[in-house]
């Protein structure tokens, strides 16, 4: 299995397709000589649009051939430093057997390694032929229905929210709050260090060990949108776990489904 991140050190020596998934105007302001700019928003209404989702195959062919990506070469993909919007471009090229890898540290480590070697004109990208391969990638999307009925035979559930999400004092803009029957939550900061890079494989493994994630059984992603859950999935994935799948649309869509359970903590 690839390892899902790469070193800031690494992509700056050369021989990857860079995606930089910051705002326009940061991307403007500054970036990696060649990367060219990705918009998360733009692939998120993709793949929470009515026109598929993850389905629409032509529509993901269009979208990721248009930001130079043929499925050749590894891309690395960085954003601001959170590294969920760099996660969410990598779920979708995975998934479509794109070798993809996130920036460890995102944008502030390859500030740092980059010095006075930034480029400011916009790398225009050669559009490219793309054909996907739908659930190549070592992580799968899960849908809400299969996700329902595999309840209480074995999946794991991770939950990469906040505590008061899952405790359901926080419900964003949902008509239920709480979490899903059997999550176990890990907050997506928790799998970072104070320097926002990923932990390294050990410590992942120790950290969702003692969570109660065990190894051979099928774990399932989930947050509010999808950012979360797929730097969750990155996470099982760098831990060494299998049978990882993201469940991309999240407690967003869940919560409007009635006849999916959910528990609330008492106030």
């Amino acid at each position: 299995m690839a390892e899902p991140v790469v070193e800031a050190k690494d992509v700056l020596a050369g021989g990857f397709h860079v995606l930089d998934a910051r705002p326009e105007a940061d991307y403007r302001a500054g970036h990696v000589a060649g990367a060219v700019r990705v918009s998360p928003a733009d692939w998120d209404r993709i793949i929470k649009g009515g026109n598929g989702g993850i389905g629409s195959v032509e529509d993901w062919n269009a979208a990721i051939g248009a930001v130079g990506v043929d499925g050749s070469r590894l891309v690395a993909i960085y954003d601001d430093g959170k590294a969920t919007d760099a996660a969410r471009i990598w779920f979708i090229l995975q998934y479509f057997g794109v070798p993809a890898a996130v920036v460890n540290g995102n944008w502030p480590a390859l500030r740092a390694a980059l010095g006075d070697r930034l480029q400011t004109a916009a790398s225009e990208p050669v559009a490219a032929a793309f054909s996907g391969r739908p659930g190549a990638g070592a992580v799968g999307f899960k849908q809400r229905g299969d996700l329902r009925e595999e309840l209480g035979s074995g999946v794991q559930v991770f939950d990469a929210r906040t505590q008061a999400e899952y405790d359901g004092k926080d419900v964003r803009n949902n008509p239920r709050g709480g979490h899903l029957p059997g999550a176990v939550r890990v907050g997506h900061t928790d799998l970072l260090d104070g320097s926002g890079r990923l932990l390294d494989a050990a410590a992942l493994r120790q950290l969702l060990g003692k969570a109660g994630f065990a190894s051979g059984k099928p774990i399932v992603t989930h947050c509010e949108g999808g950012g979360r859950a797929a730097l969750a999935a990155l996470a099982a994935v760098r831990a060494g776990y299998t049978g990882v799948h993201n469940y991309y649309l999240s407690f967003a869509d869940w919560a409007r489904d009635d006849t999916c359970p959910v528990v609330r903590e008492q106030q």
